[in-house]
């Protein structure tokens, strides 16, 4: 408890223009990926509970073990989020979107939105976009602390937390107008309001109403790294994998998502790129067990010859087709060195669908 108190009061001195992702050391960092993973995966009373998490950055040399529980604020996800349930923080910004929010919407019809999950945090100086997969999260900003929903222990999770300056949050904002996501609860106010218009026009629903129906931006980090966002409307009306993906980024693809759905698509060959649905997922050269995709609820996908990674918030399956959200990719090659050797089995192509497809060089 004692640790915890020196951690809590550390932070709190940090002032909110400085607002960035934090990582597992204590420490700020530009971007960071956590795989939190199925309850089942290894032993212990915490494993059993599901609140065991790997941990990824640029300097973490790979897969590293969380430190701790996913449930505390000693970890990366809750350090970064900690500036939420701060009192005391008046210039701040967010936007916390999940079409499962914490709590059901009276107004909103979630099926309509986006199927689409994250978290924009702003300060004076800077801010982070947290790209996630977990339902009813992150807890409102009212709530006592941090804290991670029960519902999400069970499966697998991925989260994608990334500094960016100021200056790229309205390209953000755009993207989300095709993600058409469900804005559970914002803070938008004075200076923010009036530097960001795209973003307020989303809280208040706007979404693109005109072709294309899909758009891909290029993002910098605040330490000069590039990501691209892929965001598509629900009148896409495709597979954001296999329908533009992988196409744009010229390389087949294997993705993982929750296969558990009604209505979900088999891996495709039927285009110039192979999209191939993981089945089993396994860290080599750690002690945890192989799981299978039905126990992972994260989403993200890689490219099995390089350079592509990209984590996001959709799955593959014929409703999404026709529902918004998205996806961010990198080149960048420890993200890739970490995904690429994740994927254990996928599903073959079924014949019907190989008519126009290449030899493969992934399987």
């Amino acid at each position: 408890m004692a640790a915890l108190s020196q951690l809590l009061l550390a932070l709190l001195w940090v002032p909110v223009g400085s607002l960035t992702c934090y990582g597992d050391s204590g420490q700020p960092v530009d971007w960071f990926v956590v795989y939190k993973l199925p309850a089942q995966s290894g032993s212990g009373v915490a494993a059993q509970r599901g609140l065991r998490y790997k941990y990824l950055d640029d300097h973490s040399g790979g897969w590293r073990d969380g430190v701790g529980s996913i449930n505390s604020s000693e970890g990366a996800v809750g350090r970064s989020l900690l500036p939420l349930y701060q009192k005391n923080a008046s210039q701040l910004a967010f936007l916390l979107y999940n079409d499962q929010p914490p709590k059901p919407s009276k107004v909103l019809d979630s099926s309509r939105r986006g199927h689409t999950k994250g978290v924009l945090l702003l300060g004076q100086n800077g801010g982070l976009w947290i790209v996630h997969s977990v339902p009813r999260f992150p807890p409102p900003s009212s709530s006592a602390a941090y804290s991670w929903p029960p519902n999400a222990q069970l499966y697998g999770q991925t989260l994608l937390c990334v500094s960016f300056p100021l200056a790229q949050f309205p390209k953000i904002g755009r993207q989300l107008t095709y993600t058409y996501p469900l804005v559970y609860e914002h803070k938008l106010e004075g200076d923010f309001s009036e530097k960001f218009p795209e973003l307020e026009e989303l809280i208040k629903g706007y979404h693109v109403r005109h072709e294309p129906w899909n758009s891909s931006v290029t993002l910098t980090s605040k330490a000069g790294a590039i990501f691209q966002s892929f965001a598509k409307f629900g009148n896409f009306g495709d597979d954001l994998y296999s329908g533009w993906l992988a196409g744009a980024l010229g390389s087949n693809l294997q993705v993982q998502f929750w296969p558990n759905s009604r209505g979900t698509l088999p891996s495709n060959c039927s285009g110039v790129y192979q999209v191939l649905d993981v089945t089993q997922i396994a860290f080599p050269g750690s002690a945890e067990p192989t799981f299978s995709a039905t126990e992972d609820h994260s989403k993200w996908c890689v490219a099995p010859e390089g350079p592509w990674a990209c984590v996001g918030d959709m799955n593959r399956n014929l409703a999404e087709e026709h529902r918004g959200g998205g996806i961010v990719c990198a080149q960048l090659p420890t993200l890739w060195k970490a995904f690429q050797p994740l994927v254990k089995a996928w599903e073959p192509c079924r014949e019907e669908s190989r008519a126009f497809s290449p030899a493969s060089s992934g399987e």
